[in-house]
């Protein structure tokens, strides 16, 4: 099992540090209100790495990206008990976790 990356929805939109496999990224975090999801922007070294990336249930986020400088780990949105099959901001943070798995976790 790995661990969580705890998202604060009440200062959304806002941006923080995160260790992820022992290299520093800063991770910006936005709600769509109008279609009811979020989105992740990533920085590493302050070079921006993607805007705009979609939270989906179930799909590792970055999964599409082979590019050496984002993090070598999988970060998954996913409920734990097996109840929630979708993420909004109903079910994220209160039963939808980001999940993240290093390499032996998987």
């Amino acid at each position: 099992m790995g661990r969580i990356i705890e998202i604060e929805k009440s200062m959304i939109p806002y941006k923080f540090e995160i260790s992820l496999a022992e290299e520093l990224f800063e991770i910006e975090v936005h709600y769509v209100t109008d279609f009811d999801f979020f989105t992740i922007d990533l920085f590493k070294n302050k070079e921006s790495l993607v805007y705009g990336e979609k939270i989906v249930y179930g799909v590792p986020l970055f999964n599409d990206v082979a590019d050496s400088r984002f993090p070598k780990v999988q970060i998954v949105p996913l409920d734990d008990s097996g109840r929630e099959t979708e993420l909004n901001w109903s079910t994220l943070s209160e039963t939808v976790f980001l999940n993240v798995y290093e390499d032996s976790d998987t």
